[in-house]
């Protein structure tokens, strides 16, 4: 029987969604976590692939935007949800499901990117993403690791809420930082209430997500959400504090908020989930080789539109170079595109002139945040320089100063 490619009736979410995660193991979800997935979904850019009345491929997409280098917000399409029954493997319908996720959002005409998180690292590639960035997980040892504050640290007032009622005081806090870092999300109506998902049978023998807000000049300049998991041996206490999310509007507030997590009564550990390469605090810390600091691949960038993207962000350094770009997947955007820009603004145009480097659209997902250099991408043999000169005036105009970093999955 022929497969049907097909927009998600809302009626029948339960059936797509228990497919999806039937294709991650078969364990069932909280309801409450069920629930918010339910209403975050957009039905309306979501997808089925039917073989009969059977649902046997699963796509969606989120209309996002994602912070980039310069502080611009732009529109991009968030690919979620993907999975393909054991029965459906190796017939086409990942691939088909690409094709019409890249189709319609190149159609819409007002989303220059796509962007995904991806189960398995090698799927994605062939369609066009590149890995962008990282997050760094930790274990931090505290009973062998002091820290040092800056000034102004004692001076921060910190207070313990119920994480339900300082959702409004930490968006704030999140709103503000989302421009200063490339890759970071705009928090949409609903998604604030992602990060206080707390499921009772998750939590793993750990206590209730708890929330310490920082103060400073009479308004909330940080926060911290975390949790405890008690433990003992015949020494005594060794619990762990279980770090969700952290962010803060100034040194102080970032480091008062830090030390309490380090001088929580009966821990000796603190495990964080992901944080940004380059997070403060391993300058804080005064032995980093005790905090046990590993990466891991994360958002990965797909250009819809080639062009459009690379003008939306601003360059550290000036740059004019034509980009021979190979894209078989989209082979719109196949070609040279000179790019010249600096650090107030871009353009970047279809040209007949001689190339200056030859590089692929997953090569430019890859950089297109400042995260991966070009650099390093050409040592790989992944770009190609053709002017002498260009590689380096290149990979300099793309660097971030800051590592792009995504805070939450999707």
């Amino acid at each position: 029987m022929r497969t049907e490619l097909r927009v998600l009736d809302p009626s029948i979410w339960d059936d797509w969604y228990g497919k999806l995660v039937l294709a991650f193991g078969g364990v069932p979800e909280a309801p409450e976590e069920s629930a918010l997935w339910r209403e975050l979904t957009e039905c309306e850019r979501s997808i089925g692939v039917w073989d009969g009345a059977d649902i046997v491929g699963t796509a969606g997409l989120f209309s996002f935007r994602l912070s980039v280098p310069g502080g611009a917000i732009v529109p991009a399409a968030g690919v979620t949800m993907v999975s393909v029954q054991a029965t459906h493997r190796r017939r086409g319908t990942l691939r088909s499901m690409m094709r019409r996720q890249l189709d319609d959002i190149r159609a819409a005409g007002d989303e220059p990117l796509a962007v995904l998180t991806a189960s398995e690292p090698d799927i994605y590639g062939r369609f066009g993403y590149g890995a962008a960035t990282q997050n760094a997980c930790a274990e931090i040892d505290t009973t062998q690791v002091r820290l040092t504050v800056p000034e102004g640290t004692d001076d921060v007032r910190l207070r313990v809420v119920p994480p339900e009622s300082a959702v409004e005081a930490c968006e704030a806090v999140y709103a503000r930082r989302v421009s200063a870092r490339p890759g970071m999300l705009e928090r949409r109506p609903g998604w604030e209430r992602l990060p206080l998902l707390d499921p009772p049978g998750e939590r793993e023998g750990a206590s209730p997500l708890r929330c310490v807000l920082a103060e400073s000049g009479g308004e909330v300049s940080g926060y911290a959400r975390f949790a405890v998991k008690p433990d003992w041996d015949l020494a005594g206490p060794k619990g762990t504090v279980i770090l969700r999310d952290l962010e803060a509007l100034d040194p102080a507030s970032y480091a008062a908020l830090w030390r309490l997590l380090f001088e929580l009564d009966l821990t000796s550990v603190i495990r964080t989930g992901s944080r940004p390469v380059d997070d403060p605090w391993q300058h804080l810390v005064s032995d980093i080789r005790r905090c046990a600091v590993r990466l891991r691949d994360s958002l990965y960038v797909r250009l819809v539109d080639v062009g459009t993207a690379l003008e939306r962000r601003t360059y550290a350094t000036p740059v004019d170079a034509v980009l021979e770009v190979t894209d078989p997947f989209c082979p719109w955007n196949e070609g040279r595109w000179r790019l010249s820009g600096d650090a107030k603004g871009a353009s970047c145009e279809r040209t007949q002139d001689a190339p200056d480097l030859r590089l692929g659209v997953r090569e430019l997902g890859a950089a297109y945040l400042g995260g991966v250099s070009l650099t390093a991408l050409a040592g790989a043999g992944r770009v190609r320089e053709i002017r002498q000169g260009a590689l380096t005036e290149a990979a300099t105009a793309f660097a971030s100063p800051v590592a792009p970093w995504l805070p939450h999955g999707f």
